[in-house]
């Protein structure tokens, strides 16, 4: 048995950090808008409980995705009057647990403030002085400002005094959040409290990717080891004795086993009675003859060794001893991680711990750990799935999504405090260089993972070269450029004689020419010959690149190519606006009219009185149609491409649009012009295409209306859609693959992340 800290984990090879960039792009919906703050009443770090990390969390994610018109502010509650922390400036006020003026005062200052638009109290019973923290309800009486409770812990069969203290944290609150559907029901049947009053928002977790425990036991030099774990702050109530005494068994059957306990003793179980509970669990580690496979790590873990920590865990160990606990962060963390999960039966457990992610079991039962243990270490593919499945049912929950919701709710009670106030993520190219090689950029991806195995496209490397070539314009960084010459290559790869491109390239850089002549190429050639374009008059890209991509297009434009797709006419007429805006060269800008005649032609032959659009369906990509004539408009002045951009646009935005939700046509059947129009699987490309060309329009005619569309079009990546979940991984810098009817698809593909940069883009012209 050993005491001692966590080895230090090797840093990860990194991208080029000039990939990640914080342009002065506009932020939608936020110029001109009055600062407003939301102030949490809670505990804050440095003091060190569950309630100030889960405060410290959330508000971050709040200000990571609303700043700067909205921002979070702290109450920060102290135990004593002389348990003062180095608050950040976060926290404007301070709260003594015991002095009831405290409490008064506070909520004097808060009335004073104008910023102030909602105080949520970030609830539990013993961080608030008096019996059931009572002294709460002289800050409650005297605040004028609404109020949204969120409940750590809901106590079932309560005595008088305590019911009679939730029920007037009630009436003077607006609304109540609790993490668990058990928890609502205790406050509904035994509180008698208005189940329309009470909101379930999960507790959040850490967006971390999926990885198996291989690559953080070599860190932890753990290889071939099986490793259970169980973090936390130490207190009697933890329940870790039961653990230790069903060990022998396991230990005996798998000798390999190691158990890591992590977590500093409760500053106030320390305050009060030392280190007794971790002397007897060490006195019980020794009487048992395990000391050398029982690790006690007597350490408060920043984020960053918690994830190595967890990674390293084969199979988690929740052990409360309390039935009614209503939520435990740590094992909510654990799920997150991608851990099975084996828990005493309370109550977030008992709702969580499905046969599918783990097992639960009594309380105070070592020969059910026992058995739970052996069973989970001894079936390797039961326990890898269990993991799996526990982090795919938890993406809702992280901490971005929990802020959506949040948010959402605080604007019930408070309209001001709209989600359209979301703030531009940076630029971020770390998952474009992830998913590229030497060669060219992968199709998809297993999670976060590129899969070689999908091979190549030309459209996703078309695609690619622009970000990279508007990237380079925008911040000049060689990694940009080198992505650039990866792409441009790849171009000049699968360019054909006849002046069009071969699309698919396996993954053994062969190109495939059964799948090639099996599939139109018209869009494919039609985005690669805009991409080109693109490249060759960006002035701050270097000659030799411009003039590669210059030489390639030339090559497809001589030889007089046609389209008849209306995707593919669409780019085309984009790579001759771009060709035009720099050189006025009667042939291109015969072309232009040309292609641009075509859509007008389609447009005639589609339309009805109901159906204002140039096919027969929408599809994929819809927006770029319309686009397109937007831009011939710039270039000739021709009012009938306008007029019918105005027309087309306007019925897209009818079906797409709803409130102040963008909802993508679905791509399980689309939408026929006599059929039923599809809500799913939503795919980021039609999303990126729409932004693009309303922040075109709004360039174009100068009307905020098409401003705000863009913005609400946007949003869809950050967490306005249907599924009110974040579609942009801030972390990666990738895309999720598509929004379905009840979950995202994680994967984060080339199409998806590109499309995302794109729409991002947008916002930079």
């Amino acid at each position: 048995m050993n005491q001692q800290t966590m080895p230090k984990a090797n840093k990860a090879i990194s991208n080029d950090v000039s990939t990640d960039q914080s342009p002065p792009g506009r932020d939608p919906a936020v110029a001109g808008q009055k600062k407003s703050w939301i102030v949490c009443l809670a505990t804050f770090p440095p003091r060190r409980c569950g309630i100030a990390t889960f405060t410290a969390d959330l508000t971050n994610a709040i200000d990571k995705m609303f700043g700067p018109s909205l921002k979070s502010k702290i109450v920060a509650m102290n135990l004593t009057e002389t348990s003062h922390f180095p608050y950040p400036d976060k926290v404007i006020l301070q709260i003594s647990q015991p002095r009831e003026e405290d409490y008064v005062n506070a909520a004097h200052k808060l009335n004073q403030l104008e910023e102030v638009k909602l105080v949520n109290i970030q609830h539990e019973f013993g961080i608030f002085g008096g019996e059931y923290g009572a002294h709460l309800l002289f800050f409650l009486a005297k605040l004028q400002k609404p109020v949204v409770v969120t409940l750590h812990t809901v106590i079932p069969a309560p005595d008088e005094k305590l019911r009679n203290v939730v029920q007037t944290i009630m009436k003077y609150s607006q609304g109540i959040i609790v993490m668990t559907y058990s928890s609502k029901e205790i406050l509904e049947k035994d509180y008698g409290l208005d189940p329309d009053r009470i909101q379930i928002i999960p507790h959040g977790i850490h967006h971390v990717p999926y990885m198996t425990s291989k690559y953080a036991k070599s860190i932890f030099s753990l290889a071939g080891k099986l490793t259970l774990s169980t973090f936390g702050l130490l207190s009697p109530g933890k329940g870790i004795e039961y653990v230790i005494d069903a060990l022998p068994p396991v230990v005996k059957k798998f000798p390999n086993v190691q158990f890591f306990v992590a977590g500093i003793t409760h500053p106030v179980v320390l305050e009060q009675s030392g280190e007794k509970y971790r002397n007897s669990l060490v006195k019980k580690v020794y009487e048992l003859g395990l000391s050398d496979c029982v690790y006690f790590y007597n350490t408060y873990f920043n984020l960053n060794g918690l994830f190595r920590f967890l990674e390293a865990t084969d199979v988690y160990l929740a052990t409360c001893l309390n039935p009614n606990q209503a939520v435990s962060g740590t094992l909510s963390y654990a799920l997150g991680s991608g851990r099975p999960v084996i828990s005493t039966a309370f109550a977030q457990a008992k709702e969580e711990i499905t046969d599918e992610v783990g097992i639960l079991i009594d309380f105070k039962k070592p020969p059910a750990f026992t058995a739970a243990i052996i069973k989970l270490l001894g079936n390797d593919q039961l326990r890898l799935q269990m993991g799996k499945n526990a982090y795919f049912r938890t993406r809702h929950m992280i901490w971005e999504n929990v802020a959506l919701s949040y948010l959402k709710y605080f604007s019930q009670f408070v309209p001001e405090l709209t989600l359209g106030q979301k703030k531009l993520p940076p630029i971020k190219l770390a998952h474009l260089v992830k998913l590229t090689d030497n060669f060219g950029i992968i199709q998809f991806a297993k999670l976060t993972e590129p899969d070689l195995s999908s091979g190549y496209t030309l459209d996703d490397n078309a695609r690619a070269l622009i970000v990279a070539a508007l990237h380079y314009k925008k911040f000049r960084t060689h990694s940009a450029l080198k992505l650039a010459s990866v792409y441009l290559n790849f171009i000049y790869q699968v360019a054909k004689p006849d002046g069009y491109f071969d699309n698919y390239v396996n993954s053994n850089r062969a190109i495939d020419k059964q799948r090639n002549i099996q599939e139109n190429s018209e869009d494919y050639s039609a985005r690669a010959l805009y991409a080109l374009a693109l490249v060759s008059i960006t002035k701050q890209i270097p000659k030799r690149f411009r003039k590669q991509a210059h030489s390639l297009f030339e090559q497809s434009f001589q030889k007089n190519i046609a389209f008849s797709s209306p995707r593919a006419i669409a780019f085309y007429i984009k790579a001759l606006h771009c060709l035009l805006a720099k050189w006025k060269e009667p042939k291109t800008l015969a072309v232009l009219r040309s292609c641009c005649e075509q859509l007008i032609i389609l447009y005639e032959k589609s339309r009805s009185s109901d159906w204002e659009w140039f096919e027969h369906y929408l599809t994929y990509s819809n927006a770029i149609l319309p686009e397109a004539l937007i831009l011939g408009y710039k270039i000739t002045g021709d009012k009938r491409y306008f007029e019918v951009t105005k027309k087309t646009l306007n019925f897209l935005i009818k079906h797409t649009f709803k409130g102040s939700l963008y909802i993508p046509i679905g791509q399980s059947g689309w939408f026929p012009k006599e059929g039923v129009r599809q809500y799913f699987d939503q795919q980021p490309e039609d999303t990126a295409a729409t932004v693009e060309v309303l922040n075109v329009m709004w360039q174009v005619t100068n009307e905020k209306h098409y401003q705000k569309l863009a913005d609400i079009a946007f949003n869809w990546f950050l967490g306005d859609n249907v599924l009110g979940q974040v579609v942009y991984d801030r972390i990666t810098g990738g895309c999720y693959d598509g929004v379905g009817e009840k979950f995202i698809n994680l994967n984060q593909g080339a199409e998806s992340t590109i499309s995302y940069l794109l729409a991002r883009f947008s916002f930079e012209k």
